[in-house]
């Protein structure tokens, strides 16, 4: 029996399949809300009207409280025309499932909270409250701290600007309070050709130090840097790039060049706690009439033993002839630089957060993410808060894991 043929039809064709690529989800869309700060002093603010431009460019909304950036000179107009929403109720700013403020939470903005909300801001561990914890805990909020946020390279990129800004604000400072007209001593702060420099001592090399030392050094003073980590005092010579006079904080030797400075500036500080007290009052007392001593530390209690707390409205105070100059939170006073320095850290990583498809996703895999909550859904994730006020601990890391 011969075999019949295959039939072969026209209509029958091979076609390739198209390939099917793995898309990325679409990013989370953000609603964030900037209150204006009725915090002591405060006259920063965490967003800046080209950071919202970008936000809002990037399809998320941004509702501004009137008269939020006037401490930094930006109009509600500026805030307008890069695309965000100008909002006159306080309340209706609240509301944004975002917050992102300049200041810490204080007893005022409780009643306003949230539930489930995502805050974004400063924490000050000293003016920080348990009844605040304990309102943000029944809320379910997440929250995030300026100070313990941390970026790729393993530094807190907010502290290091305002930092930064400290360190140039002080010698400014003092070259303000040196002259006569502010009742002091009438030395310019620097080096003039026949007359030898002013005398600057500062105590601490951290970043702060750093950043006077600098700037004190540009002026052609003559500068003597105090501190008790030999590592952080060669680090400075690195960055500095030339030699510079140091000295571990030996109190013979303190005491020796405050007699003879016209500025002296404070800037040691712990970790957590109280910056130590290095400078006696009696040493205070044996140094130059009309010098003057700028207390960089003084929002964690003060290096010298003489500093107590004064505003930006009236700065300074006379004791022992000496004048003190202690206002915490000296980058409020340059508040416009400091809102772009925080800024620069918040825009990219709220649009981070969105493409990661919100903070819940990004906590997940970026571990310098989780450095900085302190909040999460409501479960206090800061051991030092925790212990502060008697609260319970939970670590983020189980909190994270058990959600998966």
């Amino acid at each position: 029996m011969a075999l019949s043929k295959p039939v072969i039809s026209t209509s029958f064709n091979y076609e390739t399949l198209e390939e099917t690529l793995d898309i990325k989800v679409k990013g989370a869309e953000l609603h964030i809300g900037i209150p204006k700060e009725f915090a002591f002093q405060e006259n920063r603010i965490a967003l800046t009207p080209d950071a919202v431009g970008v936000l809002v460019s990037n399809g998320h909304t941004v509702a501004v409280e009137h008269n939020a950036g006037e401490g930094s000179n930006y109009s509600d107009k500026d805030y307008s025309e890069a695309g965000a929403k100008i909002l006159y109720e306080k309340a209706e700013v609240y509301k944004a499932p975002i917050l992102v403020k300049s200041a810490p939470v204080v007893e005022e903005d409780m009643h306003l909270l949230q539930l489930n909300q995502t805050i974004i801001s400063p924490i000050h561990h000293s003016a920080l409250k348990a009844e605040i914890i304990s309102v943000m805990m029944d809320k379910k909020i997440t929250a995030l701290s300026f100070e313990n946020l941390k970026d790729e390279s393993g530094t807190y990129p907010i502290v290091r600007s305002m930092s930064e800004i400290a360190g140039s604000a002080v010698m400014l400072i003092a070259g303000q309070y040196l002259s006569s007209f502010n009742k002091g001593k009438g030395v310019l702060l620097g080096g003039i050709s026949g007359i030898p420099p002013t005398k600057v001592v500062i105590i601490g090399a951290g970043i702060v130090g750093e950043f006077a030392t600098r700037n004190a050094l540009a002026l052609g003073a003559s500068v003597k840097v105090f501190d008790n980590d030999v590592y952080r005092l060669k680090q400075l010579q690195n960055n500095l790039g030339q030699r510079c006079w140091t000295s571990v904080l030996e109190p013979r030797i303190l005491a020796k060049q405050l007699k003879t400075c016209e500025v002296a500036v404070g800037a040691m500080s712990n970790e957590f706690g109280r910056a130590p007290v290095v400078v006696s009052e009696e040493m205070v007392a044996a140094m130059r009439p009309g010098s003057i001593i700028i207390d960089v530390a003084i929002d964690r209690g003060g290096c010298f033993e003489t500093s107590q707390l004064t505003t930006h409205e009236k700065p300074t105070y006379v004791k022992h002839d000496v004048i003190h100059y202690c206002v915490p939170n000296i980058p409020s006073g340059f508040a416009r630089t400091a809102s772009q320095a925080i800024s620069n850290v918040l825009m990219p990583l709220l649009l981070t957060v969105s493409d990661e498809g919100g903070l819940e996703e990004m906590v997940w895999h970026n571990f310098n993410l989780r450095e900085g909550i302190y909040l999460f859904k409501g479960a206090l994730t800061d051991f030092y808060i925790s212990q502060k006020f008697d609260l319970k601990f939970t670590d983020l890391n189980l909190l994270i894991a058990s959600r998966r």
